[in-house]
Order: structure tokens, then sequence, then C-alpha cells
């Protein structure tokens, strides 16, 4: 090998571990913020990626990784209105914004204690909605898109089982009020629309005790 060409690799190679050296790291983001005015993502969302479901932050662990990439993209933009996460979606850069959501997508679903299953009334309703919908009102069934028990399909209808009733109601609510407009084909917020109050709680609650992840005994 020429002189020339051994000092091309090696100043390659010193440009390769440079870059990744300034990479950030997901993990790192996640624990302790970027430095710049974002806040740890754990302070929310805790340690594990599971959400604090009493304050209605959703779990991130095992979502996919470009629904959370779309997602604080659309916090940035404005088009999914919070208080809390514009701020910091704005205060990420993009390949912050790339590490952060491909650290939450390879986590694991935390193993979690599941909350009180609805009243029979409401999970009667709930599975209705959820498995056949509303034809009379033009309402799909909600795992038409989200799937058998709400595991999610593909990167732009994520998981609804296991996430909190609290943070499913505020979604469907926001979906109604227009504060989350960023569904594909506006099919959301069509569908939220058509759900009453007692709809919305009872749909919550059901996919709140859902179990997250597949059991030996439902998987294919």
């Amino acid at each position: 090998m020429s002189a020339l060409r051994i000092a091309l690799f090696v100043c390659g190679a010193l440009m390769a571990n440079a870059a990744r050296a300034d990479a950030p790291d997901g993990a790192t983001l996640a624990r302790q913020g970027n430095g710049h005015g974002v806040a740890p993502c754990m302070a929310c969302h805790a340690a594990d990626g599971g959400g604090q479901a009493a304050a209605g932050f959703p779990r991130l662990a095992g979502l996919p990784q470009a629904y959370l990439r779309k997602q604080l993209n659309d916090f940035a933009n404005g088009s999914r209105v919070n208080a809390t996460m514009q701020p910091v979606a704005s205060g990420l850069t993009n390949v912050e914004r790339d590490a952060v959501a491909a650290y939450y997508a390879k986590l694991p679903v935390p193993s979690t204690t599941l909350p009180a299953a609805a009243s029979n009334g409401n999970a009667q309703l709930a599975q209705t909605l959820a498995t056949r919908g509303r034809w009379s009102k033009g309402m799909p069934a909600c795992e038409q898109c989200h799937g058998p028990g709400g595991m999610g399909v593909g990167d732009h209808f994520p998981p609804l089982a296991g996430q909190s009733a609290l943070y499913l109601s505020n979604q469907l609510h926001a979906w109604q009020q227009g504060a989350r407009r960023n569904d594909p084909l506006q099919l959301m917020q069509t569908v939220a629309g058509k759900l009453s109050e007692a709809d919305i709680a009872a749909i919550s609650a059901w996919y709140a005790v859902q179990p997250a992840t597949l059991t030996k005994e439902s998987q294919p």
C-alpha cells in the first residue's frame, strides 16, 4: 500500500471515529437531556420508557421508530399540540430526534401491573367499538387500523394496548378538538368526532388493560 493510500485510510478512520464521537446518544438524551435546555425524557416517561399512567405520560418503549420520529417532528411544527412536548421537540436537533426515537424503539416493553378492568357494560361497549366499530355512523373498528388487541400496525398506527386510560382519553379528546391533527388522511379526527364521552371512557379503559406484548398463548 502506497504512503498516500495509507494516509487516506488513516484520515478516513479518524474522521469516522470523530463522527461517531459527535453523534448524539439516545440513552444519554433520555437520561440527561441534551445540555442545551432540553430536559431528560425519563423525567416524564420514566427510566424504563414505560410512562407515568397517573399523569397521562405515555409509554414510549417499544413503539415504532418511524412513529416516534414523526411525533417529535409534529410536536415541533405544531401539528400536534402539547405544552410540555413542543419545547422539548423544538430544542432537539434532527440527529437528536433520530437518536431518541431509535433508543426508545429498541427498549423492551416494561412489565407493569395492569389497572382493574372496566365494568362489564363498559367493557362490552368498548369491545364492540374495538372489534366491530359502529357502521351505522360510518365508524370503523379500532382494530382495522391498530390491529387485533390494539397491538399496532406498521409505523403510522401505533399500539394502543397497555397505554394508560388517561393518555388514550386525552388523545381522543385532542383529535376531537383539533389540538392533534397529524393523522394519515384525517382518519382519527373523523373517528374521534363520532365518539361520545361514554365511548371515549369505555374504549380508553378497555385498551389500557389489554396486554402490550403477545403472550405465548396468543402468538401465531
